[in-house]
């Protein structure tokens, strides 16, 4: 689950399947191998879940293979927990418009998880996969332990950053207050007569950061009966859902004065080509440099010379042979 978790050696595994470039598929099809393949009885490794509808039989899965291994009742509960936690998380708190189609729960028969989802963007054309690693330490603040995605956004609304703990925290304090509070000073409109700063700045017709019409206003009384105790509690309240974690933000930015992160967590990126120039061509001068590099690395390693040689020897063997020159 180690390796699994880890984004490079995933993708390495993907290519040693068959795949010769770097695409949603590589995310979907491994996943489904390794869940037909891997025989939780011999191996003490299961997988649920999986692309599109086979994502929502997760739970079911997770029970079933869970009583299998003699878990118990509490364990099993916790991985069910911990599998909707994590598509909620990389759904609700990581709001980069990437919506889940394809979540992949592996645990093994002591009760230890990861988690390899991924969403799609229909606009952009592309996909992004999210890495939760066996030794997370929650659910709030920056869980998954790698991102990938050939796009890096401008805006995205990251709940799960460290810089959005104080943002966290005052959503907590606005949600145990009474809704109705919220709803009557924040969705009074403008007087018309009104006149607005973007005149004197020279933007007019801007649009009013307003709340999103689609918050659950009902859910909201409900987390406000309940008082929940901390940010996880209130985003694993059933009904809180993206458009209620962007709400109270932007009332927690704009009453508090807390601003949440809105950096893209995307950390990694596959740097060469695709499959027939698809999504983009070969760059030879690129792949050289970064070769070089390698190639300095091992160099300037503080390690014995045998170990130098061996790696240089495993960096020569990633490069396919030079054919023989016949005149």
């Amino acid at each position: 689950m180690n390796r699994l978790s880890d984004p490079w050696f995933f993708q390495s595994l993907s290519c040693v399947l068959g795949y010769d470039w770097h695409s949603s598929g590589t995310t979907t099809v491994t996943c489904g191998a390794l869940k037909e393949a891997i025989n939780p009885g011999e191996t003490g490794l299961a997988i649920a879940g999986g692309k599109g509808k086979t994502s929502t039989k997760a739970p079911t899965e997770i029970r079933e293979k869970g009583e299998a291994f003699d878990l118990s009742e509490k364990s099993i509960e916790n991985l069910i927990y911990s599998s909707r936690m994590a598509a909620k998380v990389d759904n609700s708190l990581v709001q980069d418009g990437y919506q889940l189609y394809h979540h992949c729960f592996f645990f093994d028969e002591r009760g230890k998880w990861i988690v390899i989802q991924q969403g799609i963007n229909q606009k952009r054309a592309n996909a992004r996969r999210y890495h939760w690693s066996i030794d997370h330490k929650n659910f709030v603040e920056e869980p998954q332990s790698s991102i990938l995605c050939d796009t890096r956004l401008p805006h995205v609304l990251n709940m799960t950053s460290i810089h959005s703990d104080e943002n966290r925290k005052a959503c907590v304090d606005l949600a145990k207050e009474n809704p109705e509070r919220l709803r009557r000073t924040f969705l009074i409109p403008v007087q018309p007569k009104q006149s607005r700063l973007d005149s004197w700045v020279g933007i007019p017709n801007q649009e009013q950061l307003v709340m999103p019409r689609s918050v659950n206003w009902d859910t909201l009384r409900e987390v406000y009966e309940f008082q929940p105790s901390g940010y996880e509690e209130l985003v694993a309240f059933k009904g809180v859902g993206p458009s209620t974690v962007r709400g109270l933000s932007l009332i927690a930015e704009l009453v508090y004065g807390n601003r949440a992160s809105w950096e893209d967590p995307v950390r990694f990126n596959f740097a060469f080509g695709g499959k027939d120039g698809v999504p983009f061509p070969v760059n030879r001068r690129a792949m050289d440099e970064a070769v070089d590099i390698l190639k300095s690395g091992i160099s300037s390693s503080n390690v014995r010379d045998e170990e130098k040689i061996r790696a240089f020897r495993r960096l020569r063997s990633c490069v396919p042979p030079i054919p023989e020159f016949r005149p």
